[in-house]
C-alpha cells in the first residue's frame, strides 16, 4: 500500500502514524533507534507490506500490469490502490479527505526534529502539491506515476500506467474494495498486538 492507506490503517495515536509513513526508509534493525509508538508505526508498516504482498487479489491486479511493468507493477498497484481509497474516502472515514490529510501534515510538522532526513527532505514537495488529497483525482495519480517514473531514471514506464487505470478502472476498484476491508480487520489485530506487546 502507498503512503495514504498507510496512514489510515495506523489508528488514532500520531507518533504510531508517522512511524508507519517513514518506514519504507527505516531498514533492518534501525527501527529500535526510535520511540516505542514510531516503532509500533513501523514493525505495522511491515506487517501490512507483508500481508499485501501475498495477497490473491492484489495478485490479480499486479499480474494485470506485469507483462508490461515487470517488478515496478506492484508500485503501481499500491499507488493505484490509495487512488481508490481517496476517491472513496467517505465510505472508510468520517473526516473529511482535506481535513484529515490536513491534520496530518500538522502532525508532521510538528514532530518534524524527529523523522528522518530524506523525509524531512521530500516534506516541502508533499506539502506543496498536496499529495495526499492528490490522490482522489486521475490526473493526481498520473502526477504521482510521472514522479515515480522519474525516479527510475524513466526505466520503469510507469508515467504510462494511467493508461491501465482507465481501461480497468472497474476491475482495480472492486479489488482494491475486496482486498482494503479485509486489509482493514488486518491492521487492527496487528496494531492491537503491537501496542500491547510495547505497552509491557
Amino acid at each position: 500500500m502507498n503512503f495514504l492507506a498507510h496512514i489510515y490503517l495506523s489508528g488514532d495515536n500520531d507518533l504510531v502514524t508517522i512511524g508507519n509513513f517513514i518506514a519504507d526508509g527505516i531498514k533492518g534493525n534501525d527501527y529500535k533507534k526510535f520511540n516505542k509508538e514510531f516503532q509500533i508505526g513501523i514493525l505495522l508498516h511491515r506487517h501490512i507490506d507483508t500481508f499485501t504482498d501475498a495477497h490473491e487479489t492484489v495478485r490479480l491486479s499486479t499480474k494485470r500490469l506485469h507483462e508490461k511493468y515487470g517488478h515496478y507493477s506492484g508500485i503501481i498497484v499500491d499507488i493505484l490502490y490509495d487512488h481508490f481509497l481517496a476517491k472513496n474516502w467517505h465510505l472508510y472515514c468520517d473526516i473529511p479527505l482535506e481535513d484529515y490529510t490536513e491534520n496530518f501534515y500538522n502532525s508532521l510538522e510538528e514532530h518534524y526534529n524527529l523523522l528522518p532526513i530524506g523525509i524531512q527532505k521530500m516534506m516541502p514537495f508533499m506539502l506543496a502539491d498536496n499529495w495526499l488529497l492528490s490522490y482522489a483525482s486521475i490526473d493526481g495519480i498520473s502526477r504521482v506515476l510521472v514522479g515515480m517514473n522519474r525516479r527510475t531514471k524513466n526505466r520503469s514506464g510507469m508515467d504510462e500506467a494511467v493508461h491501465e487505470l482507465e481501461v480497468f478502472y472497474e476491475e482495480f476498484e472492486t479489488e482494491f474494495t475486496l482486498f482494503f476491508d479485509e486489509l482493514i480487520i488486518f491492521s487492527k489485530q496487528k496494531l492491537k498486538e503491537l501496542s500491547k506487546k510495547y505497552a509491557r
